[in-house]
């Protein structure tokens, strides 16, 4: 497909945000009769897929302790439920398994679902979550310190890459066109954008989408964007020359057994499992002590990853220039090791006795990526330069397959009330999004 000189609506970023966004618009100019989906380019520097979103381990949760995130992911679950089996949307549920530090924020949590009609269960006491988890979900289950399970009955996983491709086929089957190969280089702008400059040529255009996942600091500075900011907190203080944007290496990986190793009580696909602990952490190998400081696991028997899939608590990256390219696998900085797989199979033999003795199953295929996070940790929604969508956001934009639909709208001139509290002006305004007790920067 050749390069156009000219295309109304240019989406940079074949990602879950950009696949999303595009179907969607191209379903609103058609449907408000202002367009169709050939007024829609989707470029891409390599492939569909090919940065976080294609690596996702793909968990659907409605565990966020910020109201906005909670109502945000409710909107993108019935999304996903509407097409479950084209976007390879397992519902099996979620559980956010905790110890008494967080007991008042999980319990905040379920409050709010319940005002939003999100069908959950509290198990509250040690002994009441040990015979729950026993009795419902895994016989073998052993966690120690943990007074609260949020049970979420909807949400779970999705095939990470299926969901992905099939955006792809419905954009295109409204008339989208989706180039890869074709890296952005220049934003051109006179006050607003009025090109896009390639590596295979200049293409004109009335408006610009950006959803580049780990790629939003790239992004940013083409737009002539701050590299940091002056943050207000709720309290009003001011927290002076902030890093806009920091990242966070993403530690996942795969346990190499039959994923029919993980199945429940019942031989059926469990709920994802999200266990945090202030519980010490002992080797399971050599049952030396790991860590005894707060931690965090999350698993799932996978089909798709060929076994155990999940993972722990990021690293925070502290290099001033982070290589973002090449990513993923790819990377030579950013691949997950023996450190990972030691104290991630340790807390697997933690959780359930049935993996005491598998560390050695860990698949040494390489895992790892990037995840772009700013200040709150939480993404940014807003325009820039009058005809710019920013959508800003690595690490949560997989299971938010709901935003792209909200963005076309907004696009389309009708303000979305679920994007607001994501606005860049909240820095300013002292609108951060609350900070959790979780170990996780994203919870």
């Amino acid at each position: 497909m050749a390069l156009p000189d000219y295309c109304k609506y240019i989406i940079i970023g074949a990602g879950m945000h950009g696949l999303s966004t595009a179907y969607h618009l191209a379903r609103e100019l058609r449907t408000k009769k202002r367009g169709s989906g050939s007024d829609i380019l989707v470029i891409d520097k390599t492939a569909i897929g090919a940065g976080a979103s294609g690596i996702a381990c793909g968990v659907i949760r409605n565990n966020y302790y910020q109201p906005a995130m909670q109502e945000l992911i409710s909107h993108s679950v019935n999304i996903w439920e509407e097409d479950a089996d084209g976007y390879g949307y397992l519902p099996v549920g979620y559980m956010q398994i905790s110890p008494e530090s967080m007991h008042e924020d999980v319990h905040a949590i379920y409050e709010r679902q319940k005002d939003i009609a999100y069908g959950s269960e509290f198990i509250e006491g040690e002994k009441d979550c040990l015979r729950y988890m026993r009795g419902n979900i895994f016989e073998d289950w052993r966690a120690r310190n943990i007074t609260s399970i949020l049970h979420e009955k909807k949400g779970g996983y999705a095939h990470n890459t299926k969901a992905l491709y099939r955006l792809a086929d419905k954009a295109e089957a409204e008339g989208v066109r989706i180039l890869t190969g074709v890296e952005v280089k220049e934003l051109v702008q006179n006050g607003c954008i009025s090109a896009v400059e390639t590596t295979k040529g200049r293409i004109q255009c009335d408006y610009t989408i950006i959803g580049a996942g780990p790629w939003a600091n790239h992004f940013w500075k083409m737009l002539g964007l701050p590299d940091a900011i002056d943050v207000k907190d709720p309290d009003d203080n001011i927290h002076p020359n902030m890093k806009m944007w920091t990242y966070w290496s993403l530690q996942e990986g795969t346990l190499g057994v039959d994923p029919s190793y993980g199945l429940d009580n019942q031989g059926k696909m469990p709920p994802v499992i999200h266990v945090d602990t202030d519980a010490p952490l002992y080797s399971s190998e050599d049952q030396t002590l790991i860590t005894d400081d707060m931690w965090g696991i999350y698993y799932k028997p996978d089909f798709h990853f060929g076994g155990i899939q999940g993972g722990c608590m990021p690293n925070r990256v502290e290099t001033q220039e982070v290589a973002v390219d090449p990513y993923g696998i790819d990377s030579p900085d950013f691949i997950v090791g023996p450190e990972f797989a030691h104290t991630w199979t340790s807390a697997l033999a933690h959780c359930q006795k049935r993996y005491e003795d598998q560390y050695d199953r860990y698949s040494k295929q390489p895992s790892g990526g990037l995840g772009a996070f700013s200040p709150d940790n939480f993404p940014v929604f807003d325009v820039f330069r009058e005809n710019c969508y920013f959508i800003a956001d690595s690490s949560h934009g997989y299971k938010m397959i709901g935003v792209g639909k909200l963005v076309a709208k907004e696009i389309m001139g009708e303000r979305q009330a679920l994007l607001k509290p994501f606005r860049f002006d909240r820095y300013e305004n002292g609108e951060l999004l609350p900070e959790s007790k979780s170990p996780f920067p994203w919870s």
